[in-house]
């Protein structure tokens, strides 16, 4: 019983890790968009635990990581966009009003 909590409270320990760093660490666009991503595998962890456990088909799983990784390039394709027309990738230097 006690490595079955374990294995549940690891992924829920790196999702809360993801936000925080999501919330209180995003002075670059490339660190918002990695905690991101480490939040979305996370749960992708923590779900593929339950779904190994009760014995159930994984399609929905290969449905979500297909999601995350779509999250991902869309993400990469905002950050080339952002540096190649503002230089960098500081969330001080954008102006709402320029854009």
């Amino acid at each position: 019983m006690m490595v079955l909590s374990l294995y549940i409270m690891v992924p829920l320990v790196s999702v809360i890790c993801g936000l925080w760093v999501f919330v209180f660490k995003r002075k670059h666009l490339l660190n918002t968009l990695l905690s991101l991503e480490y939040i979305m595998l996370s749960i992708f962890w923590f779900m593929s635990l339950h779904v190994s456990a009760l014995g159930h088909e994984s399609y929905f799983l290969l449905f979500f990581l297909t999601l995350a990784a779509c999250e991902g390039a869309l993400g990469l394709a905002l950050l080339v966009s952002v540096v190649r027309t503002h230089g960098n990738d500081c969330f001080s230097s954008f102006n709402v009003l320029q854009c």
